[in-house]
């Protein structure tokens, strides 16, 4: 009997499943710090933060590719295996070392089309194009429109607020540190181009706006 050919479809247990392989692979970059690894002091840089990280932009992928179209399960795996070398490797060959994983991860199991690991591997290596997004396959879109929106909004600026306690600053910084998240929003609605993402996007510039406001009235620093 022949091996069965299944569905482009991932299972919710499957997908579980390489939710936990990410998360291991991550902790063991971690572990191999001493071995030449790139794991940094800042809490952001760790496996939990990363991993973190990973399901909001799996989240933030899934939601543009349903309303825009994109095929989901390829959105949703591109997007969970985008970061799972950062730790280890530098930035600038995070991308292809994670797609060269995912295809390993793809591959050892049974059944999945060689289509649609092409597909899932090729927004992985392209998610750190700085280009026009048009240019790229729609499922790769989504997933740096993701990317792009995870960094801004309430999390970001909660973030953004976590590292000026690491760096020693007071809270009379915490308008520069907003400023930031607001320059980093602004870029990232220039740059997305699906209508899901550009009304996520200003959802979320509104939150930072808010906030940035309420400091200016609290904070009297701030006015000088």
């Amino acid at each position: 009997m022949g091996v069965e050919i299944k569905e482009t479809r991932v299972t919710d247990a499957e997908f579980e499943e390489m939710k936990g392989f990410v998360f291991e692979y991550l902790a063991a970059s971690v572990k191999k710090e001493e071995e030449g690894g790139r794991m940094r002091w800042y809490p952001w840089h760790s496996a939990e933060y990363r991993h973190n990280h990973i399901l909001n932009v799996v989240s933030l992928s899934e939601e543009i590719a349903r309303k825009e179209g994109a095929d989901v399960d390829v959105t949703r795996v591109a997007a969970l295996f985008h970061d799972v070398a950062k730790l280890e490797t530098d930035q600038e060959l995070h991308a292809e070392a994670g797609a060269r994983i995912a295809r390993e991860y793809l591959e050892s199991r049974a059944g999945y089309p060689e289509s649609f690991i092409e597909q899932v591997c090729r927004a992985i290596e392209h998610h750190s194009f700085q280009g026009d997004l048009t240019d790229l396959a729609l499922e790769t879109q989504c997933l740096i429109e993701a990317d792009l929106l995870d960094k801004v909004g309430a999390n970001g600026t909660a973030l953004m607020l976590l590292r000026m306690g690491y760096e020693a600053r007071t809270h009379m910084d915490a308008g520069e540190m907003v400023d930031r998240v607001l320059e980093r929003g602004y870029d990232a609605a220039s740059r997305v181009q699906s209508e899901t993402a550009e009304s996520i996007a200003h959802q979320r510039l509104k939150r930072v706006t808010w906030f940035r406001e309420w400091l200016e009235d609290e904070i009297a620093a701030m006015g000088d």
